[in-house]
């Protein structure tokens, strides 16, 4: 099983999550956030001995004309405070967070969904991936997004709770609720166990 398992981290990124990252420096943080890579530390360990691929999706903005990043319209007015050089490609902020490193691929995105206008089913689809294990943030957002677009493509899918995280409990908790019709939920702890046993 594990051979056609792939564990997703999904925008887990310098730019999101680092102090020094352009979220952190625009204030722009949560703890529940804050406090994912670390709590995944050990399950991408797993995973990683286990022989799953992992896959880090990156969040990405391309830079346009004169260097200035192509933002979505919805995304200007959410986050304002994003301007050149915040997510560009090869950038710090758009590197995985060090102690989630390395993954086996890296796949840009550019939308919530880490689906949309990439590689990523390719990638999947090429690796033999049947299943996923998602994580990663928002859940409300990335997550929430690229699980809904892996479910139209009949990947199985296993949601890890405490594996994701957003900027309000409320927000996180409604997120899950809304994916289990499409997903299977499950936690950090017991994600361990099954790589263990596939």
């Amino acid at each position: 099983m594990t051979a056609s398992t792939a564990l997703i981290l999904g925008d887990l990124q310098n730019g999101f999550a680092h102090p020094d990252g352009c979220y952190g420096r625009a204030g722009h943080t949560s703890a529940a956030i804050a406090a994912v890579p670390d709590k995944l530390v050990p399950l991408v360990k797993r995973a990683r001995d286990s022989g799953v691929l992992i896959v880090a999706t990156l969040f990405t903005l391309v830079p346009g004309r004169g260097g200035e990043p192509i933002i979505s319209p919805h995304l200007k007015q959410l986050r304002p405070f994003l301007k050149k050089g915040d997510f560009a490609p090869g950038s710090f902020d758009q590197r995985v967070l060090d102690q989630l490193a390395p993954a086996d691929i890296e796949v840009e995105k550019v939308a919530f969904s880490a689906f949309y206008m990439s590689r990523l089913e390719w990638v999947l689809r090429k690796c033999g991936i049947e299943r996923l294990y998602v994580t990663g943030i928002v859940t409300n957002g990335g997550v929430a997004s690229t699980v809904r677009d892996a479910h139209v493509r009949d990947f199985h899918c296993t949601v890890v709770e405490d594996g994701c995280a957003a900027f309000s409990d409320e927000l996180h908790r409604a997120a899950i609720d809304g994916l289990r019709p499409v997903a299977a939920i499950t936690t950090i702890a017991d994600a361990m166990t099954s790589l263990t046993a596939g």
